[in-house]
């Protein structure tokens, strides 16, 4: 089991184990995530949050299609872009260097098997962190995600399985924007992306937000994160 050993640490039910995986390939990610939404499904596992960054893709969702992919299959392939059709709700983003990609693995009848709330928790926690960086994030009636004036910063869209929520959210940092405009993001038309780095002037490192996700997760949803630091 990958992470044997969190009894160790994960004491009660407001203790969520966090793992910090690093850089890792796309596929990769998806191994760990199912692997761990299996073992939370069967009671051997607790909630559990992942915070990561991907190698280059792009991904799909349930209503999403190929034609919001802007260029080639054979372009993506020269780029070194994957393309992945996945089982969240929502059409297609880009995930790459310089973003934050979380995969809160949960049990939501924590919070009243409410679907819609537990998104809403995690656009507030998203735009509570922003505060901290002096960012105001904020929502736009109908489309699901955080913006920033009117461009959006970061992106949700989750699975459900018997109740234990996978998939999440993805906010830049300081990803190359110009990615973007590969696809049309989230399905929408003239849609435009930034990032922290963008909004504030300056360099700032994926892993440098770290500390105030953590606080913003715990203050709205009521959790300690207790860190895994087993090896993988």
């Amino acid at each position: 089991m990958i992470c044997s050993g969190w009894q160790s640490i994960c004491h009660s039910d407001r203790d969520v184990l966090l793992i910090l995986p690093g850089r890792i390939g796309y596929e990769e990610g998806m191994k760990l995530q199912d692997e761990l939404l299996e073992g939370r499904i069967k009671g051997v596992l607790p909630d559990t949050l992942i915070l990561l960054e991907h190698d280059e893709a792009i991904t799909i969702g349930r209503s999403g299609s190929e034609e919001d992919i802007l260029v080639s299959r054979e372009m993506l392939r020269e780029m070194g872009i994957g393309l992945y059709f996945v089982n969240r709700g929502g059409k297609a983003t880009y995930h790459g260097p310089g973003q934050i990609v979380g995969y809160p693995i949960m049990d939501i009848s924590r919070f009243g098997s409410d679907i819609r709330r537990y998104v809403g928790m995690i656009e507030d926690f998203i735009i509570l962190f922003l505060e901290g960086m002096g960012i105001e994030g904020r929502r736009i009636d109908g489309n699901i995600g955080v913006w920033v004036g009117d461009e959006k910063i970061a992106s949700i869209g989750i699975g459900v399985k018997r109740w234990i929520s996978f998939h999440g959210f993805s906010l830049n940092v300081d990803p190359d924007l110009s990615r973007f405009d590969l696809i049309r993001p989230c399905g929408m038309e003239g849609v435009r992306m930034t990032s922290i780095s963008k909004l504030i002037g300056r360099g700032v490192s994926v892993w440098e937000c770290i500390g105030g996700l953590r606080k913003a997760f715990e203050d709205v949803f009521g959790v300690r994160l207790r860190e895994w630091r087993s090896s993988l």
